[in-house]
Protein backbone atom coordinates (compact mmCIF):
# COMPACT_ATOMS: atom_id res chain seq x y z
CA UNK A 1 0.00 0.00 0.00
CA UNK A 2 1.24 3.30 -0.89
CA UNK A 3 1.30 5.77 1.84
CA UNK A 4 -1.20 9.14 1.52
CA UNK A 5 0.51 12.28 1.84
CA UNK A 6 -2.98 13.96 2.99
CA UNK A 7 -5.25 16.45 1.41
CA UNK A 8 -3.62 19.95 1.10
CA UNK A 9 -5.12 23.06 1.81
CA UNK A 10 -5.78 24.16 -2.10
CA UNK A 11 -8.14 20.59 -2.34
CA UNK A 12 -11.50 21.49 -4.50
CA UNK A 13 -14.63 19.18 -2.96
CA UNK A 14 -17.11 16.99 -4.52
CA UNK A 15 -21.17 17.06 -3.10
CA UNK A 16 -22.24 13.66 -2.00
CA UNK A 17 -25.72 12.95 -1.40
CA UNK A 18 -26.32 12.18 2.17
CA UNK A 19 -28.15 9.56 1.21
CA UNK A 20 -25.39 7.83 -0.59
CA UNK A 21 -23.70 7.44 2.78
CA UNK A 22 -26.72 5.14 4.25
CA UNK A 23 -26.12 2.80 1.39
CA UNK A 24 -22.58 2.40 2.22
CA UNK A 25 -23.83 -0.30 4.59
CA UNK A 26 -25.53 -2.34 1.98
CA UNK A 27 -22.60 -1.57 -0.94
CA UNK A 28 -20.48 -4.90 0.10
CA UNK A 29 -18.79 -4.73 -4.11
CA UNK A 30 -15.70 -3.00 -4.62
CA UNK A 31 -16.45 -2.26 -7.97
CA UNK A 32 -20.00 -0.89 -7.38
CA UNK A 33 -18.73 1.71 -4.88
CA UNK A 34 -16.21 2.70 -7.11
CA UNK A 35 -18.37 3.45 -9.97
CA UNK A 36 -20.72 4.98 -7.93
CA UNK A 37 -17.80 7.29 -6.52
CA UNK A 38 -16.61 8.52 -9.68
CA UNK A 39 -19.64 9.24 -11.53
CA UNK A 40 -20.84 11.60 -8.47
CA UNK A 41 -17.51 13.34 -8.66
CA UNK A 42 -17.29 13.42 -12.88
CA UNK A 43 -20.93 14.84 -13.14
CA UNK A 44 -20.76 17.14 -10.22
CA UNK A 45 -18.06 18.29 -12.14
CA UNK A 46 -20.04 19.25 -15.00
CA UNK A 47 -21.98 22.48 -15.86
CA UNK A 48 -25.68 22.72 -17.29
CA UNK A 49 -28.92 20.26 -16.29
CA UNK A 50 -28.01 17.87 -18.67
CA UNK A 51 -25.36 15.76 -17.07
CA UNK A 52 -24.33 12.24 -18.25
CA UNK A 53 -21.79 9.82 -19.02
CA UNK A 54 -21.07 6.91 -21.43
CA UNK A 55 -19.66 3.96 -20.70
CA UNK A 56 -16.17 5.07 -22.12
CA UNK A 57 -16.07 8.49 -19.54
CA UNK A 58 -15.25 5.63 -16.73
CA UNK A 59 -11.53 5.43 -17.01
CA UNK A 60 -9.93 2.52 -16.16
CA UNK A 61 -6.83 3.45 -14.53
CA UNK A 62 -8.03 6.10 -12.62
CA UNK A 63 -10.61 3.58 -11.08
CA UNK A 64 -8.21 0.67 -11.19
CA UNK A 65 -10.62 -1.14 -13.13
CA UNK A 66 -10.52 -3.47 -16.16
CA UNK A 67 -13.40 -2.73 -18.51
CA UNK A 68 -15.51 -5.94 -17.51
CA UNK A 69 -15.64 -4.68 -13.98
CA UNK A 70 -16.75 -1.20 -15.35
CA UNK A 71 -19.42 -2.68 -16.68
CA UNK A 72 -20.64 -5.18 -13.47
CA UNK A 73 -20.44 -1.57 -11.67
CA UNK A 74 -22.26 0.34 -13.79
CA UNK A 75 -25.06 -2.59 -13.98
CA UNK A 76 -24.96 -2.93 -9.72
CA UNK A 77 -25.22 0.90 -9.26
CA UNK A 78 -28.48 0.81 -11.90
CA UNK A 79 -29.51 -2.18 -10.43
CA UNK A 80 -29.35 -0.61 -6.93
CA UNK A 81 -30.84 2.92 -7.85
CA UNK A 82 -28.12 4.88 -8.08
CA UNK A 83 -27.58 5.74 -11.72
CA UNK A 84 -30.03 5.73 -14.50
CA UNK A 85 -29.54 3.95 -17.67
CA UNK A 86 -30.88 5.73 -20.88
CA UNK A 87 -30.75 4.01 -24.24
CA UNK A 88 -31.56 5.42 -27.41
CA UNK A 89 -30.07 5.03 -31.24
CA UNK A 90 -27.29 2.45 -29.63
CA UNK A 91 -25.77 5.18 -27.84
CA UNK A 92 -26.38 4.06 -24.23
CA UNK A 93 -26.15 7.36 -21.36
CA UNK A 94 -25.73 6.85 -17.47
CA UNK A 95 -27.46 10.02 -15.04
CA UNK A 96 -27.45 10.16 -11.46
CA UNK A 97 -30.80 9.38 -10.02
CA UNK A 98 -31.62 12.45 -8.80
CA UNK A 99 -34.37 14.75 -9.76
CA UNK A 100 -31.92 16.50 -11.87
CA UNK A 101 -31.22 13.27 -13.25
CA UNK A 102 -34.22 11.74 -13.70
CA UNK A 103 -35.37 14.95 -15.83
CA UNK A 104 -32.43 15.13 -18.20
CA UNK A 105 -33.03 10.86 -18.74
CA UNK A 106 -36.52 11.35 -20.06
CA UNK A 107 -35.81 14.29 -21.99
CA UNK A 108 -33.22 12.44 -23.46
CA UNK A 109 -35.30 9.68 -24.56
CA UNK A 110 -38.18 12.01 -26.04
CA UNK A 111 -36.10 14.24 -27.85
CA UNK A 112 -33.60 13.99 -31.18
CA UNK A 113 -30.60 12.32 -29.76
CA UNK A 114 -28.35 14.66 -31.15
CA UNK A 115 -28.86 17.46 -29.29
CA UNK A 116 -27.68 15.53 -26.23
CA UNK A 117 -24.66 13.55 -28.16
CA UNK A 118 -22.79 16.37 -28.69
CA UNK A 119 -23.23 17.99 -25.16
CA UNK A 120 -21.72 14.50 -23.89
CA UNK A 121 -19.37 14.56 -26.46
CA UNK A 122 -17.83 18.29 -24.87
CA UNK A 123 -17.88 16.72 -22.05
CA UNK A 124 -15.71 13.41 -23.02
CA UNK A 125 -12.95 15.93 -24.90
CA UNK A 126 -13.49 19.26 -22.76
CA UNK A 127 -10.12 20.90 -21.91
CA UNK A 128 -9.86 18.66 -18.25
CA UNK A 129 -9.66 15.63 -20.97
CA UNK A 130 -7.35 17.06 -22.97
CA UNK A 131 -4.65 18.59 -20.12
CA UNK A 132 -4.67 14.89 -18.71
CA UNK A 133 -3.88 13.22 -22.40
CA UNK A 134 -0.98 15.35 -22.60
CA UNK A 135 0.04 17.01 -19.69
CA UNK A 136 -0.64 14.76 -16.64
CA UNK A 137 -2.66 14.27 -13.79
CA UNK A 138 -5.72 16.82 -13.14
CA UNK A 139 -5.39 17.96 -9.57
CA UNK A 140 -8.11 20.25 -7.91
CA UNK A 141 -5.93 22.84 -8.38
CA UNK A 142 -4.92 22.52 -12.23
CA UNK A 143 -8.97 21.92 -12.37
CA UNK A 144 -9.66 25.17 -10.98
CA UNK A 145 -7.18 26.91 -12.94
CA UNK A 146 -8.16 25.25 -16.26
CA UNK A 147 -11.71 26.81 -15.12
CA UNK A 148 -10.42 30.07 -14.51
CA UNK A 149 -8.61 29.95 -17.78
CA UNK A 150 -11.71 29.35 -19.97
CA UNK A 151 -12.81 32.38 -18.43
CA UNK A 152 -10.12 34.25 -20.29
CA UNK A 153 -9.11 32.69 -23.05
CA UNK A 154 -11.04 30.80 -25.94
CA UNK A 155 -10.80 27.09 -25.25
CA UNK A 156 -9.06 26.65 -29.66
CA UNK A 157 -6.49 29.27 -27.55
CA UNK A 158 -5.87 26.73 -24.52
CA UNK A 159 -5.50 23.60 -26.89
CA UNK A 160 -3.16 24.91 -29.09
CA UNK A 161 -1.47 26.00 -26.57
CA UNK A 162 -1.14 23.01 -24.91
CA UNK A 163 -0.20 22.02 -28.25
CA UNK A 164 3.03 23.92 -28.20
CA UNK A 165 4.01 22.84 -24.92
CA UNK A 166 3.80 18.76 -25.85
CA UNK A 167 5.49 20.13 -29.23
CA UNK A 168 8.52 21.40 -27.32
CA UNK A 169 8.02 19.29 -24.34
CA UNK A 170 7.19 21.95 -21.99
CA UNK A 171 4.30 19.52 -20.55
CA UNK A 172 3.30 22.03 -17.70
CA UNK A 173 0.87 24.54 -17.16
CA UNK A 174 3.08 27.79 -16.45
CA UNK A 175 4.78 27.11 -19.66
CA UNK A 176 0.95 26.80 -21.19
CA UNK A 177 0.02 30.22 -18.69
CA UNK A 178 3.01 32.19 -20.38
CA UNK A 179 1.88 31.38 -23.78
CA UNK A 180 -1.62 32.39 -23.65
CA UNK A 181 -0.47 35.50 -21.44
CA UNK A 182 1.80 36.67 -24.11
CA UNK A 183 -1.23 35.64 -27.31
CA UNK A 184 -3.08 37.79 -25.33
CA UNK A 185 -1.05 40.69 -24.89
CA UNK A 186 0.99 40.27 -28.08
CA UNK A 187 -1.69 38.76 -30.18
CA UNK A 188 -1.41 35.42 -31.98
CA UNK A 189 0.62 34.90 -35.08
CA UNK A 190 3.89 32.91 -36.84
CA UNK A 191 6.00 35.29 -35.86
CA UNK A 192 5.18 35.49 -31.75
CA UNK A 193 5.06 31.54 -32.05
CA UNK A 194 8.81 31.89 -33.17
CA UNK A 195 9.86 33.83 -30.86
CA UNK A 196 8.75 31.99 -28.15
CA UNK A 197 9.79 28.67 -30.00
CA UNK A 198 13.34 29.93 -30.44
CA UNK A 199 14.32 29.34 -26.56
CA UNK A 200 12.97 25.99 -26.54
CA UNK A 201 13.62 24.95 -30.13
CA UNK A 202 16.80 24.64 -32.36
CA UNK A 203 14.93 23.66 -35.31
CA UNK A 204 12.68 26.68 -34.70
CA UNK A 205 15.86 28.78 -34.40
CA UNK A 206 17.38 27.34 -37.54
CA UNK A 207 14.41 28.43 -39.70
CA UNK A 208 14.58 31.64 -38.06
CA UNK A 209 18.46 31.68 -39.31
CA UNK A 210 17.22 30.69 -42.97
CA UNK A 211 14.54 33.27 -43.13
CA UNK A 212 17.02 35.87 -42.36
CA UNK A 213 19.04 34.71 -44.69
CA UNK A 214 16.37 34.88 -47.10
CA UNK A 215 15.59 38.21 -46.67
CA UNK A 216 19.52 39.54 -47.09
CA UNK A 217 19.75 37.59 -50.32
CA UNK A 218 22.44 35.55 -48.92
Amino acid sequence: MNKFNGFTSSETFTQVPDAFFRLLKEITDAEEIKVALYALWQIERMEGNFRALAENNFEAEALGLNVKEIRRGLKKCVERGILLRAEKDAQVLYFLNSPRGRLAADAYLKVQAPQFASAVTLEKSNIFKLYEENIGALTPLIADTLKDAEQIYASEWIADAIGLAVKNNKRNWKYIEAILKRWKEDGRGEKQDRRNDKKDSQPSLNRKIEQLRKRSGA
